[in-house]
């Protein structure tokens, strides 16, 4: 129900996946009566493997983190996430709220031990036409350096997980590859990063420019979610204006469609490397369950995009496999400590409840 279009966009996006992929089953959340009629207009109120669950609340984009999370309980939003929690669905994808996203999904599904604040992880397209991860991207836009430690290992595992990678490199984003230079977040952030290194728990490249994204110089960049918003949201609009510019040249005059012609397969195969909406779907990472986050602007070929990075991730049993590397990467007496207070946690919150 989120984002800028809703169901307009959600549902396409919903069933074409389902057509391309046959082993997938998809529920819709949110009011059973707007979607059943979006359903129906698209013909495909009886396909076998969508169904609805009814929530009577939206979290629109203007909601307060206060309402999402107090008031409206009964949203759309708060609702699929519960499905997770209840083992009744394996991940969950939302194009709305991001702020709302992540208190919800804090909240319902709690966090890995080991981690204090969840991160949105996401892909960018490189030179050397393989991904690079990339995190925080706008989950925590004021961290610490221990968050930003945190990052770089729940993205060492889950590169090692999903790309099969033993020791994927990581590097820290800051203004320039020397020691001195960044501000003092970064510059505590790398001593933390070495001292993994050396103890051989992360493979620490170093300092990264923002150019290094695309050169794919490593697996892995971390910054805090203010950097990382601002990166990831200038790319898209890059990918966007250099597309935009070739489409506007070469309809200039006929020798250059001319070219366009005879270059058209090329032509082709830039556009689609370059396509922000490939890239759409940035998972929250550290989370004791799989949810993806959509871009709220998104069409359907983009949303799409982010179902089929949640089923890829769900198919992989990504939420094992990452508790595992974070139980391996993490000093086991703050493992134990973490483990108490999460229990500690748990028993006031069931007592208030």
């Amino acid at each position: 129900m989120g984002g800028d279009h809703g169901p307009a966009v959600t549902i396409p996006a919903a069933l074409a996946f389902a057509e391309s992929e046959p082993e997938a089953e998809l529920i819709l959340v949110g009011p059973e009566a707007v979607l059943s009629l979006e359903l129906e207009k698209l013909k495909a109120s009886h396909h076998p493997r969508l169904r609805i669950v009814n929530a009577t609340e939206v979290v629109t984009m203007e909601d307060t983190l206060e309402v999402a999370l107090r008031r409206k309980r009964d949203s759309s939003m708060r609702v699929a996430i519960s499905l997770i929690k209840d083992g009744r669905a394996d991940a969950c994808v939302s194009a709305g709220n991001t702020g709302a996203l992540m208190a919800i999904s804090r909240y319902v599904l709690k966090t890995i031990p080991g981690v204090d604040r969840p991160a949105i992880c996401s892909l960018m397209p490189n030179q050397k036409d393989r991904p690079t991860y990339m995190l925080d991207l706008g989950a925590n836009v004021d961290c610490e350096p221990q968050h930003l430690h945190q990052f770089a290992l729940m993205g060492s595992a889950l590169v090692s997980a999903m790309e099969g990678k033993s020791r994927p490199t990581v590097g820290l984003l800051n203004v320039g590859e020397e020691d001195i230079k960044g501000n003092d977040l970064v510059k505590q952030t790398a001593l933390l990063l070495r001292a993994d290194h050396e103890k051989g728990t992360l493979n620490f490249y170093g300092n990264v420019e923002g150019d290094d994204i695309f050169k794919g110089t490593t697996d892995i960049v971390v910054c805090d979610g203010f950097v990382g918003n601002v990166t990831l949201k200038a790319s898209e609009g890059l990918g966007r204006f250099v597309k935009s510019v070739l489409t506007s040249e070469l309809k200039s005059g006929p020798l250059n469609m001319l070219g366009a012609i005879i270059a058209r397969g090329a032509l082709k195969k830039i556009s689609q490397r370059l396509n922000p909406s490939r890239y759409n779907g940035g998972s929250l990472l550290g989370l004791r369950g799989l949810v993806f986050k959509s871009h709220g602007g998104a069409d359907a070929y983009g949303y799409q995009w982010a179902i089929r990075r949640a089923f890829d991730a769900a198919k992989n049993d990504l939420i094992s496999r990452i508790s595992v590397k974070m139980t391996d990467f993490m000093p086991q007496p703050l493992i134990a400590v973490e483990a108490d207070r999460m229990i500690a946690t748990e028993d006031i919150e069931h007592k208030t409840a």
